[in-house]
């Protein structure tokens, strides 16, 4: 979580989406090298240098520049996938707090449709407790989930990243002291 605002009454936590550098890093290399890749399988279908870096104009476009122009569109089709996701802002949103309304919002951001915006609303008297998942090994997990009647848990953690464990253990340890409700997991 990026960023967190607490009163008294409110403690809201704001969760950054697609927009890290890693997801900045694979669209910039996917968009090259699909780029790359399409313009070798055109260079030897038209029999013309159109990389600077090398000459693939001698090459056969049968199979070889059929199959560099397939992985060229592949590549630049997964490249505008990943820059929608970056431009979208997907998973982005924040975790309210509210004790002077009494409740808890959730709300992210998705793909554009009807469910572009997701936000959850909830009483706090329904929130039983704050229970926190730890799952180490060959694909760890590390997330903090808002457990409410009846008995759905609805995770606060941003996706795609692996939390410190003194970091999810304070996040937690602070909801469960700010919602006056126990923390369940550790």
């Amino acid at each position: 979580m990026a960023t967190e605002t607490k009163s008294e009454t409110i403690l809201r936590q704001e969760i950054i989406g697609a927009r890290r550098f890693s997801n900045f890093f694979w669209a910039v290399v996917t968009s090259l090298g699909g780029l790359g890749f399409l313009l070798a399988g055109l260079s030897s279908y038209f029999h013309t240098r159109l990389l600077p870096v090398t000459d693939t104009s001698q090459l056969q476009f049968i199979p070889q520049g059929i199959a560099l122009t397939f992985y060229g569109v592949a590549g630049i089709l997964l490249a505008t996938y990943l820059w929608l996701i970056v431009i979208l802002n997907v998973g982005s949103g924040y975790n309210e707090f509210d004790k002077e309304k009494g409740k808890v919002t959730i709300f992210r951001r998705g793909f554009p449709g009807k469910n572009r915006k997701i936000e959850l609303v909830y009483d706090l008297k329904d929130v039983q407790a704050i229970r926190a998942e730890i799952k180490e090994g060959f694909n760890p997990r590390r997330v903090l989930y808002l457990r409410v009647k009846p008995g759905k848990n609805i995770p606060l953690t941003p996706v795609g990243r692996l939390m410190p464990l003194s970091q999810l253990e304070n996040q937690g340890a602070l909801l469960a002291r700010f919602l006056s409700v126990p923390l369940e997991g550790l």
